[in-house]
């Protein structure tokens, strides 16, 4: 019987730019590798699942779509007598999908009830030729993931090398600053040779070809150990801090009596440094005695796949999703798709398939496609979910998380509730951020009148900056640093200090206390603990232990007490106090003079980081390094406007004496939660933003819109829930993991989820030196 839907009206032709979903539905993660595989549908290329869910028929049904391709696949099973090779190197492997897999197409149509119409008839075939052909949506993520895409710059492009000459001995000599002999990098500009950076795999470097770029504003440099014949090289242009490509590299190395035909590559390049280090950041999954922690499956535990740098967006989905509210409200997929044109492009539906795949544990199985054998654990790991949809909707017209670079979990989170949190909330539903709210209450007293103004600021968040004390240690041993209280560190945020401000009230010019206590509790509250230093120069991550009880501890004694009776307040219209000169933190400057930093950029880092720690400063600086007012000046006299209920005057003076004032300062520090280095970021990324509130939409916010959040009831007891874990140097590199506590059977126990591995932790030591992120749940 012939189906009279085949026709131009219920066919289409995927173009280049076209997304085919042809491996997993796009409301859950059933698959082409399920036994009813995977309806795409031949108009739209949606990809739809063909089991008990049928969600390809939902799809057919709204859109009056009836034709689709269905695609079942099946594992070929090759036997191997050895273990495969790790992969070595950036490329897309050449292996075919015919190599791996048995595939089955068939061609149905929905409205007659046709499960096998003839997909040789050519209005059809070229139209499954065509589906069949076309990139998948992960396809494109993995290629990108795996491609690093080098341009040149315009310091590369108008480089102007000195007077030829040749370099002396072919082994290239020694750094200009030291002895070492590995690891050189040749100024393009001058011919100076110094040593990079420290890198992983125990390669020195003392910084000096950073330090020569510093003093001498030469920009571009190139790994002498990386030269190949063939014209390729590490090129690093310092000024804008990021590995280039050089096309007339044979030109520029020719100017100092080198070869290129001459050259052999004698060192790893950095891309092959860094895919060893991703390689080599393992957490421990075995036992002490060295055997194989078994792998775990069941609801809530399910893995994610890493789709390239993507171990950061795995660790926080599967710490969001151990909160009750996001289980609540996304721990199912929809059943009904009639408001939905393209179900891939919904935030709120994709947030619900991760929702389902995560906890339903219907996909938390071992992995078929793994032969069992004496080089492979007794039970294979999951293959673990794609967030691919998910990924891409979160990163979409972001600048950093739109790439498929190694990024900061912590940012992801917050860019990930911001986003929930600004989505449309239907009546009913509620905003499952609003559990990780609370309000932080600020007290500024005047030293002298002794008049007090109290501002509160709502939180899904608090940072803590922990103490670094190094313990000696042999030489040759990487350092090692003193273990902190998680007490000790909220100590300090919540100490009173003291800050430079003249008092509009009575004149005096002693300054004002200011001090942040908790206003109200959240029912999960999140801490991300700063462990950076610096070291020759750079910024970096370092591993501090903080100790956390796995018990239950309170938070009474953070909570603010409010104003008091016998207190009088500052009067609204000198609520916004005049900012006197601008002292620099003394020891923070002479730090950063010591470094090498002009004084001019050393007083304007510390006055957008607050004035206190050289180590967030030199973030700072290594950040701005090339804004156009760098060495401007900071105007220090400036005055903080302010009011009843407005932002931090201090922060506000800071942000006015870099020519930030008014609405736009305002709503800069409001949408970064008070932090004045982000605040600086977001005005220079949303030059047109005026400064006006954003129209809520009409449902947006749910419960959350009105109300204060969070709770004052005591106790405030809390107890560590999930951890996100980073091995590394730095947060944009290494390798994230999530920790969490889960109920298995009779006993509560950490589980490790490393990427699809999941499985159950015998010693929880190693995580607490890691931790970067904390979820406390409120008990």
């Amino acid at each position: 019987m012939a189906c009279p839907h085949v026709g131009l009206a219920n066919l289409a032709t995927p173009t280049f730019s076209d997304s085919v979903y042809r491996e997993d539905c796009t409301l859950c993660f059933d698959s082409i590798d399920e036994p009813a595989g995977l309806d795409v549908c031949l108009k739209c290329f949606n990809g739809g699942c063909a089991g008990d869910r049928n969600h390809a028929k939902l799809h057919s049904d709204h859109r009056k779509h009836p034709l689709a391709l269905n695609i079942r696949r099946a594992r070929k099973h090759v036997v191997r007598d050895e273990p495969p090779l790790k992969m070595s190197k950036l490329a897309i492997a050449a292996e075919t999908e015919e190599d791996r897999y048995d595939t089955t197409l068939t061609v149905k149509c929905f409205e007659c009830g046709l499960n096998d119409i003839d997909k040789s008839d050519p209005a059809i075939a070229t139209v499954v030729d065509a589906v069949m052909k076309a990139n998948t949506f992960s396809r494109k993520e993995e290629v990108k993931a795996w491609e690093q895409e080098l341009t040149t710059c315009e310091h590369i492009l108008t480089l102007q090398q000195g007077p030829p000459q040749k370099i002396e001995s072919q082994d290239l000599g020694h750094c200009s600053k030291c002895d070492l002999k590995e690891n050189l990098w040749l100024c393009l500009e001058c011919g100076n040779l110094g040593c990079g950076r420290a890198q992983f795999g125990g390669v020195g470097g003392n910084s000096h070809a950073l330090a020569h770029s510093k003093e001498s504003g030469h920009g571009v440099a190139v790994k002498l150990g990386s030269i190949t014949p063939e014209g390729t090289a590490d090129v690093y242009c310092y000024s804008c801090d990021e590995e280039r490509v050089d096309e007339n590299l044979g030109t520029h190395l020719a100017n100092w009596g080198i070869i290129l035909a001459e050259r052999q590559k004698t060192e790893k390049s950095l891309t092959e440094l860094q895919i060893e280090q991703n390689l080599r950041w393992e957490f421990s999954m075995t036992t002490d005695d060295g055997k194989e922690l078994k792998p775990l499956f069941g609801p809530g535990l399910t893995g994610l796949k890493n789709l390239g740098n993507s171990c950061y967006l795995a660790s926080i989905l599967q710490c969001l999703f151990d909160i009750p509210a996001f289980q609540e409200r996304y721990g199912a997929v929809l059943d009904s798709a009639s408001s939905l044109a393209d179900p891939a492009s919904d935030l709120e539906t994709q947030l619900r398939k991760i929702g389902d795949g995560l906890l339903s544990g219907r996909y938390s199985k071992p992995d078929s496609d793994v032969i069992v054998s004496e080089h492979s654990p007794e039970v294979p790991h999951q293959k673990g979910l794609q967030p691919s949809i998910l990924k891409h909707l979160i990163g979409r017209g972001h600048e950093e998380f739109s790439t498929m670079r190694q990024q900061d979990a912590f940012e992801l989170l917050q860019h990930i509730v911001k986003l929930i949190t600004r989505s449309k909330h239907a009546a009913g539903q509620m905003d499952p951020t609003r559990a990780m709210r609370f309000v932080m209450e600020q007290r500024l007293q005047c030293l002298g009148c002794k008049k007090v103004r109290y501002t509160s600021n709502e939180h899904d968040s608090i940072f803590i900056d922990v103490p670094l004390e190094q313990l000696p240690a042999e030489e040759g041993e990487p350092p090692k640093y003193k273990p902190v209280e998680l007490k000790q560190c909220l100590d300090i945020v919540t100490a009173p200090e003291k800050v430079e401000l003249t008092c509009s009230s009575c004149g005096s010019k002693e300054g004002f206390t200011k001090q942040q206590l908790f206003k109200t509790f959240p029912d999960v509250l999140v801490v991300n603990a700063r462990k950076m230093t610096v070291v020759n120069w750079v910024p970096v991550k370092v591993d501090v232990p903080v100790i956390v009880s796995d018990e239950p501890f309170a938070l009474d004694a953070y909570l603010s007490q409010g104003q008091q009776p016998d207190e009088e307040t500052l009067p609204e219209e000198q609520a916004a106090a005049s900012a006197p000169a601008f002292v620099p933190n003394p020891e923070a400057l002479a730090m950063l003079e010591a470094m090498g930093f002009p004084r001019v950029r050393c007083e304007k880092a510390l006055h957008a980081t607050g004035n206190s720690d050289a180590n967030a400063a030199m973030e700072w600086l290594f950040g701005h390094m090339d804004d156009p007012d760098i060495d401007t000046p900071v105007n220090l006299t400036a005055s903080a406007a302010g009011g009843a209920g407005a932002a931090d005057p201090e922060k506000l003076a800071m942000l006015d004496a870099m020519g930030f004032s008014g609405p736009r300062a305002h709503k800069a520090l409001k949408e970064t939660n008070g932090d004045v280095e982000r605040a600086i970021e977001w005005l220079f990324s949303h030059p047109d933003d005026d400064g006006t509130a954003d129209e809520v939409p009409d449902g947006a916010g749910g419960e959350a819109s009105g109300g204060e959040v969070g709770s004052r009831n005591l106790p405030a007891n809390f107890q560590l829930q999930s951890i996100v874990c980073h091995k590394g140097t730095s947060i944009h590199a290494g390798h994230y993991v999530a920790f969490i506590r889960k109920k298995l059977g009779e006993e509560t126990s950490w589980v490790l989820f490393n990427d699809e591995k999941v499985v159950k932790v015998v010693d929880a030591d190693e995580m607490k030196q890691f931790a970067y992120v904390y979820f406390f749940k409120r008990v």
